[in-house]
């Protein structure tokens, strides 16, 4: 079978009698399907299919699905493993915003948690954005930054998804809009081989409230994928790229598998695959992984 829909439940809400009902759903859309293959039982399976391209699957297995807690990921089946993962950190490695918890911190959390939230769906410039929100961080002294480490929550699955593909010979580098004091820590935790962000201007300890130009924001994100890829010798489609801001959208829509995670509409509904309701261990099963390959 040329290609192959992976299905990823959370609270084990898989078994085989939906498998068989939406093997009959894409056959009825003239898909030749063949058996399911269990990547955990109960949690994730892949359906083989050919005779239908991986955007109707994806429809058709979606509808059929309906509001259950059920992430469907169809996709070529050759070359399912990828050898680079690019990351995005603020809402995806990490569960939060680390700017947001550093304005929380200061005092002016509502403040700038409303402008991060039309940045991050697009409905506002990310670097106008950016500049606005750090303005509002002036003279701040920078052991707050210290304060925000202990207030960060990794997403599950992040550990098992950067350990098992660099087990498994990728390279993993972490890109984000927020600030290298962070994703240095993120990077140094999760087992990245490599970070890249934006640089906050310090003089005498406190925050001046402005951020290093250029700014590295949406294109900057695409750009490091790349180049990545490139400087390794690996071909753009044996690269996975994870996000879930508008700022995330071109680094997406370039790697081999742009999976958008929990991500704001505007970028869930311009990517081809999206995780709703799994963890990010669900990229592993996406890239044909089985639960006793992960390193957890």
């Amino acid at each position: 079978m040329d290609n192959v829909i992976t299905l990823v439940g959370a609270k084990r809400s898989l078994d085989a009698s939906l498998l068989a009902a939406l093997a009959a759903s894409l056959a009825v859309a003239g898909a030749a399907v063949g058996e399911p293959d269990w990547l955990e039982l109960g949690v994730a399976a892949d359906l083989p299919f050919a005779g239908i391209d991986s955007a109707s699957a994806t429809t058709i297995v979606r509808t059929a699905l309906g509001a259950r807690p059920i992430d469907a990921i169809a996709q070529p089946a050759l070359h399912r493993r990828k050898k680079l993962l690019v990351a995005d950190m603020d809402a995806t490695i990490v569960t939060g915003e680390t700017l947001d918890e550093l304005a929380h911190i200061a005092g002016i959390g509502a403040q700038i948690a409303g402008i991060t939230a039309r940045a991050m769906n697009g409905e506002i410039d990310f670097a106008a954005a950016l500049r606005e929100r750090v303005a509002l961080l002036y003279g701040l002294p920078t052991t707050v930054l210290d304060q925000v480490l202990p207030r960060l929550e990794y997403t599950a699955g992040a550990f098992a998804l950067v350990r098992t593909m660099r087990g498994h010979g990728a390279r993993a580098v972490l890109v984000s809009g927020g600030f290298r004091f962070f994703t240095a820590k993120v990077r140094e935790r999760c087992g990245f081989d490599e970070d890249h962000a934006n640089e906050l201007e310090i003089r005498d300890g406190r925050l001046t409230g402005r951020v290093i130009e250029p700014i590295k924001g949406r294109a900057a994100k695409k750009e490091a994928l790349i180049e990545t890829a490139a400087r390794l010798g690996i071909p753009l489609e044996a690269s996975l790229a994870v996000g879930d801001g508008a700022n995330d959208l071109d680094m997406l829509l370039t790697a081999g598998l742009g999976v958008a995670f929990r991500a704001k509409p505007s970028v869930a509904a311009a990517t081809r695959a999206r995780i709703d309701h799994g963890d990010l261990t669900a990229l592993l099963f996406a890239q044909g992984y089985r639960r006793e390959e992960f390193v957890e």
